[in-house]
């Protein structure tokens, strides 16, 4: 009996955490899947189109393979802060189950190595209703040259079509993603 009590506590300890590192797991796999997605699609936009500063990742939207658009509804921001409204991006969900966000105005905005152009993705698109925990989506960043990188490791400097500029924020970046 005291075997089975001291077997029940490990359980109960241990179950939870290797659910978390699963889900984790999961997570981390779809968003760098639709990381890699997305720096490719733009490869092969810019190859047979060309690049310019006024390029939208609206333009690539013929690229994506997506299940559906999204046009109300919340899902997960980064962590820190609450959410993203797809009334006002655009929302696409992706059929590994996790969801594109970004803005259809958005542009480049310049040609040099620091341009930018981001959009979020939310692994389980869903809206938790929290400022953190899992689940929360990552900013993605995508340079001109088509570099791709978080918020936690964006380029200083690195600047938008709107004239903010970026410094490296780890704590933008969820904790379960890793490169």
């Amino acid at each position: 009996m005291i075997a089975l009590m001291i077997l029940g506590e490990i359980a109960t300890f241990t179950i939870p955490k290797i659910i978390i590192a699963q889900q984790n797991q999961t997570f981390n796999a779809r968003t760098k899947e639709d990381i890699a997605s997305m720096s490719a699609i733009y490869q092969q936009y810019i190859t047979r189109n060309g690049a310019s500063s006024s390029l939208s990742l609206s333009s690539l939207n013929s690229y994506l393979n997506y299940t559906s658009l999204a046009s109300s509804g919340l899902i997960d921001a980064v962590p820190g802060s609450t959410s993203l409204d797809c009334s006002a991006w655009k929302c696409y969900r992706l059929a590994n189950g996790s969801t594109l966000a970004f803005d259809s105005g958005q542009t480049f905005g310049a040609t040099d190595s620091l341009a930018v152009s981001y959009f979020y993705i939310d692994p389980d698109s869903t809206y938790s209703g929290t400022t953190n925990g899992t689940g929360k989506s990552i900013a993605v960043f995508l340079y001109y040259g088509g570099r791709v990188t978080t918020w936690g490791n964006v380029a200083s400097g690195s600047h938008d079509v709107w004239g903010a500029t970026y410094t490296p924020t780890p704590a933008n970046d969820p904790t379960w993603f890793q490169w």
